[in-house]
């Protein structure tokens, strides 16, 4: 049913094939290597209001946590797929928003030759160098690719090409699905085609429920891969029997839960027979450590039984 909506409500948008043969040529390359391959989604999805879209329906992601979590599966070895949010935060960028490194770089000379010589004091960009080199090894070595996605249409249809360039890596494919998908939307035959107009007075919306595309991901597009969902709740007392429900009903390995409030510091890794809880101490925040770590860390050493058990 998710998948027969997804063909009928959800107009493949242009570009789509393109990006489905960069992701079926990166999941092929680092699988012949040998090495494990992670989509990792990140970010929000736009929802939009009208065909020829000036309004839309969105939510708060920022896309830190999959910035960050990108950034430490690379450090343990993944190819990495990030399926990005425009705009959204970016591995190895998302510590350094423009308002830094602007005030922070200078001209050290002339330019020559069409360069420009930049510096910077080390304390006014802490960390920049050893993540611009860390993004540039990343870069030669092939191990990252970036697929950018604005609204929930563009996503869905990029969440199945991945799943699909993935499937043949089996076990050692893994999907981290952090973005904050919208639970919404308006299909397009329901859509004005123009903008609408505020002196028509009071808006009133009816929207369908976006189908779970987890269910098809799980049992056609990706069997026998190795799959992370994320369940954010604002009530504390909900957010574990959530996550064991998930895994009831879409039958995949891992849910991430995390409260709103906390999920900077505090996440808990729900399995079927288990629960792991993973908490930064005021040390560790003050040291820098992104809870994301420990989540990959974790992560990847079930990834290992999941592959060993599979083969």
């Amino acid at each position: 049913m998710a998948e027969a909506t997804l063909t009928s409500e959800f107009p493949q948008p242009a570009g789509v094939a393109r990006w489905a043969e960069a992701m079926a040529r990166f999941a092929a390359r680092l699988g012949a290597q040998g090495r494990r391959v992670v989509l990792v989604t990140s970010g929000g999805t736009k929802v939009p209001l009208e065909v020829r879209a000036v309004r839309f329906l969105d939510n708060f992601s920022s896309g830190r946590r999959g910035a960050a979590s990108a950034e430490a599966f690379l450090a343990a070895g993944y190819g990495v797929i990030f399926l990005y949010r425009a705009r959204s935060a970016f591995p190895f960028a998302h510590r350094f928003p423009p308002q830094t490194w602007l005030s922070a770089l200078r001209p050290s000379g002339p330019a020559r030759a069409g360069t420009l010589p930049l510096e910077a004091e080390e304390k006014a960009l802490p960390g920049f160098a050893a993540a611009l080199l860390s993004y540039q090894e990343a870069a030669v070595a092939g191990t990252f690719l970036a697929v950018e996605f604005t609204t929930l249409t563009d996503y869905l249809h990029l969440l199945q090409a991945a799943a699909l360039a993935l499937n043949p890596l089996g076990p050692s494919a893994m999907f981290y699905l952090a973005a904050a998908v919208s639970d919404f939307y308006v299909p397009v035959s329901e859509m004005p085609e123009h903008k609408i107009q505020s002196s028509a007075g009071p808006l009133q919306i009816t929207m369908k429920m976006v189908p779970k595309m987890l269910s098809p991901l799980v049992k056609d597009w990706a069997p026998r891969a190795f799959i992370i969902s994320f369940k954010l709740e604002t009530d504390p007392s909900i957010v574990i029997d959530r996550a064991h429900t998930a895994l009831e009903v879409y039958r995949h390995q891992v849910v991430v839960a995390n409260v709103l409030d906390t999920r900077r510091s505090f996440v808990v890794i729900v399995r079927k027979d288990s629960e792991t809880k993973l908490l930064l101490s005021e040390e560790e925040v003050e040291r820098g450590i992104e809870i994301e770590q420990k989540i990959v860390e974790n992560l990847q050493s079930q990834h290992t039984a999941f592959i060993c058990d599979k083969n």
